[in-house]
């Protein structure tokens, strides 16, 4: 695990993700305070965002990250009237 300041992460960065892509831990520190960790994708934590898994699946291959800025967008549910979309798949297969 190695212990970096944001300025010489800025100035060396291809170094240290060459680094993190070996599977090492880089530390990020600002004024001597640890800030953030960056490790590769493989090992990613249980209480992973939503963000995060999304990068570890795409870096898996399966999934294509979205091309648009912004990231992704909420999507909320679609309530309908009637028999659940379940119930008339399952009555269009018969």
């Amino acid at each position: 695990m190695t212990i970096v300041g944001v300025r010489d992460l800025k100035n060396q960065l291809p170094k240290y993700l060459n680094m993190v892509k070996k599977g090492g831990q880089v530390i990020v520190t600002d004024r001597g305070k640890p800030i953030a960790i960056i490790h590769d994708l493989a090992g990613i934590e249980a209480n992973a965002g939503r963000d995060e898994i999304l990068a570890s699946l795409a870096s898996a291959g399966k999934v294509r990250l979205p091309v648009r800025a912004g990231g992704t967008r909420k999507f909320d549910g679609v309530s309908i009237k009637g028999k659940s979309i379940t119930c008339t798949i399952l009555e269009d297969r018969r």
